[in-house]
């Protein structure tokens, strides 16, 4: 396990993930506990729909907890405050234009975990982010996609505001 991959997270990511564990832990456990008690006390387990629910739910629930806490083990967090702007890396925003299309579009550079399309976020281990980590203002990247080729021109770095 010495070549554990280190989960690469802003420190917004980290907090929610924190949040969500918590959440889990305190409120989400001991709901689900209350209503297998409940479910039991109604007798029969062989056909109470409730009680197979409730054990459902409560699977999902460790399986999502010790999802966490592994992925938490394993966080290493950027500081965007200390992310150098002079080239792209974790933690900032880019504005690239994108030569074909000609239009400017807004990456935010985070970890995998972190990545969302529709919030335009996308991982430092996507075909995009590889091509982008590193590049300064002006250079131009051609990134090889399932659509084609697709040439960005980098217009400027920021630290996420």
């Amino acid at each position: 396990m010495a070549d554990t991959k280190k989960n690469i997270l802003t420190y917004a990511g980290l907090k929610r993930y924190e949040d969500e564990l918590a959440e889990l832990k305190l409120v989400k456990r001991k709901e689900v506990a209350q209503k297998i008690k409940e479910a039991r006390e109604q007798g029969d387990l062989s056909e109470n729909a409730e009680y197979d629910a409730a054990k459902d739910e409560q699977r999902d629930i460790e399986l999502r907890i010790e999802e966490l806490e592994k992925l938490l083990k394993n966080a290493e967090v950027v500081v965007e405050d200390e992310v150098e702007l002079d080239k792209i890396s974790v933690g900032c925003e880019v504005k690239v234009y994108d030569v074909e299309y000609e239009e400017e579009m807004d990456f935010r550079i985070v970890g995998s975990t972190e990545a969302n399309s529709l919030q335009n976020k996308i991982s430092n281990e996507s075909p995009v982010g590889k091509a982008l980590i590193g590049k300064r203002v002006g250079e131009t990247v051609v990134v090889e996609t399932q659509a084609g080729e697709i040439e960005y021109k980098v217009l400027d770095i920021k630290r996420v505001s």
